[in-house]
């Protein structure tokens, strides 16, 4: 026990290939959405809000997920386009944090991945008024029907207001379960040469 515990978990590496592994990981074990992550955001006066979204794509130009530019975050990330999202894997231990700023996805990439949803899905998606408020549910399931009669191919167009955002990574920091709450963590920092730097942080 004392050596495994002595052992670093998290070596100094290449860090989006370490997210790579885990990533993998946590869809094998993880029961439900492993690509589901805590969204943070703030306004232009730096008050906070948070929220989970799915992770849609990824890679070495950075993290990527859609939402409605209409929506609360949506605000958000227009006035202030910098962004944190947090990983947590409950079956694995552990958490990878992400910081950066954010670049909205080419409308060719958001329409590529809007056809690629359930027809259901993108009546949702072009019915919401997200973050607005709502009298009564079934003002917007009566939306949702409206655009069904009007896309009965299921062909639903997407929204000018709906795309994704690419998250650049300026740090990401691993986080690993360790007994008796003596965790490792590692932070990695972008050189802003195409490399990374990192250190060990107390728990």
């Amino acid at each position: 026990m004392k050596s495994e515990q002595n052992s670093e978990a998290i070596p100094h590496a290449d860090p989006l290939a370490i997210f790579e592994a885990w990533f993998a990981q946590a869809q094998q074990s993880e029961p439900n959405d492993p690509n589901a992550m805590a969204l943070a955001t703030a306004t232009a006066d730096g008050l906070p809000s948070v929220r989970m979204v799915l992770l849609k794509g990824h890679g070495a130009d950075g993290f990527v997920f859609y939402t409605n530019f209409n929506s609360r975050k949506g605000g958000e990330l227009a006035s202030n386009p910098h962004v944190a999202l947090l990983f947590h894997w409950k079956s694995l231990r552990r958490q990878i944090r992400i910081e950066g700023p954010i670049v909205q996805v080419s409308a060719d990439e958001a329409d590529a991945y809007f056809a690629s949803r359930h027809p259901e899905s993108r009546l949702g998606s072009a019915a919401s008024d997200q973050s607005r408020p709502l009298p009564d549910r079934q003002t917007y399931l009566d939306r949702v029907d409206a655009l069904r009669a009007q896309y009965s191919d299921g062909d639903v167009p997407r929204p000018a207001h709906w795309s994704g955002y690419r998250v650049t990574p300026a740090a990401i920091e691993f986080w690993q379960d360790r007994d008796y709450r003596l965790h490792e963590r590692r932070r990695f920092v972008a050189d802003g040469a195409g490399g990374w730097t990192s250190s060990l942080l107390y728990p």
